[in-house]
């Protein structure tokens, strides 16, 4: 499977990530079953874990944090993100710099 995004007709981007809290550094750790693998250092309690998300992407993505947002999935390792001012194509421009393999 490839990654998957969706544009939406306001001109955001819609993407799956799944999170993998706890890890030794926070990072894009590839794909792994249509979506984007991150993996943060912080816990999953009282929220850290997504703050991180949303901090690592941002990092990655060189746009600030407000632009993304949790659509769905808040309280579980699969999340559903929308970034807005975003389209797929800058999107997988911008995470091609990283290595994408299949995690």
């Amino acid at each position: 499977m490839t990654f998957t995004s969706v544009d939406h007709p306001d001109g955001s981007v819609e993407f799956r990530v799944t999170v993998q809290p706890r890890a030794s550094r926070s990072e894009i750790a590839g794909i792994r079953d249509d979506t984007l693998l991150v993996r943060v250092a912080a816990p999953p309690i009282d929220g850290e874990a997504n703050a991180a998300l949303l901090r690592t992407l941002a990092n990655a993505l060189d746009i600030p944090i407000r632009r993304i947002v949790i659509v769905a999935g808040e309280h579980q390792r699969r999340k559903r993100l929308r970034i807005t001012g975003f389209t797929s194509a800058e999107l997988l421009a911008r995470l091609a710099q990283f290595r994408m393999q299949r995690a």
